[in-house]
């Protein structure tokens, strides 16, 4: 039964402890709001008067959200499924702590391990820390394999038991402690849910599109810088051809006829190689800024 214990006048936001925490409130301070955390405190305070934080484990946000605890946080699509959470999915935010590649559970054994397909631990065991999405993996599979919760230290337990269930972004974990990989459970990135009763009431809703309109922003704008020059309009034509754009360089006249100023967004990475280009064509002036949102 959902209980709804969000409060009327304000927005209850939930904010991931752990390993997404820091990736998460900077996406926030690029989106415009800026949380602080008190050392010790699970409630962070934000500069918006209409919203409260609260943090918890990402592994618990969609059953605090579904149960109304909170009206809207963040999460990965893995722990929506592990708990199997009735809550409305806002939008995808692909962002981490460590890249931008969507999380893998994988099911991983030993290097020397005869195991080299799934079934070939029927009647065996497996460690992981994501119970519910892994029984119905192997129930799916028709193999019958004891799933022990683990607390931690997963990796460790593919030489203790018969393999294990871990997430990984890079891979790195899973090359370092000598494992190979014999399937991919889920494929799993960050995701704005907010509860359901939540969003019947206008200004939440409201309020909750225009966040996720930011955070996307931030997104975006993540990795790329506005590019400002002044260019002789006579070589406009060959600056133009250089430039990357969404559609076209803006083009503002000067006060001097003969100049214009030039302005577009482009990949960060690219503006190394690019400003000598443009150099050369005679552009001058040209400075490159950061982008805190981008918004389409």
């Amino acid at each position: 039964m959902m209980v709804n214990k969000a409060t009327e006048d304000k927005l209850v936001l939930g904010i991931p402890k752990g390993s997404l925490q820091d990736s998460t409130l900077d996406l926030f301070r690029r989106a415009g709001y800026n949380i602080t955390i008190s050392s010790r405190s699970y409630f962070p305070t934000i500069d918006d008067d209409t919203i409260s934080c609260v943090m918890f484990r990402a592994q618990e946000m969609s059953r605090y959200v579904e149960e109304g605890i909170v009206d809207l946080g963040l999460t990965g699509y893995d722990w929506i499924c592990e708990n199997n959470s009735d809550v409305v999915e806002i939008c995808e935010l692909v962002y981490s702590k460590a890249t931008s590649k969507p999380a893998c559970w994988v099911l991983a054994v030993p290097e020397e391990s005869p195991i080299y397909k799934v079934e070939d631990l029927n009647g065996g065991s497996v460690s992981t820390e994501l119970m519910n999405v892994t029984k119905k993996y192997f129930a799916d599979k028709g193999v019958k394999v004891n799933v022990e919760f683990s607390w931690g230290a997963t990796e460790v337990k593919a030489r203790l038991l018969d393999g294990i269930v871990d997430v990984t972004e890079t891979g790195s974990s899973i090359k370092a402690n000598k494992l190979r990989i014999i399937d991919t459970l889920l494929t799993s990135t960050p995701r704005l849910i907010a509860n359901k009763k939540t969003m019947e009431v206008d200004w939440k809703r409201k309020k909750i599109e225009d966040i996720a309109m930011l955070l996307k922003g931030a997104i975006e704008a993540k990795g790329k810088v506005g590019l400002k020059m002044n260019a002789p309009k006579n070589r406009l034509n060959e600056i133009s051809a250089v430039l990357p754009s969404e559609k076209s360089p803006t083009v503002s006249q000067l006060a001097d006829k003969d100049w214009v100023a030039v302005e577009v967004i482009v990949d960060e990475i690219t503006d190394r190689n690019l400003i000598p280009q443009l150099k050369r064509l005679g552009a001058t002036g040209i400075l490159t800024y950061p982008l805190n949102t981008i918004i389409h």
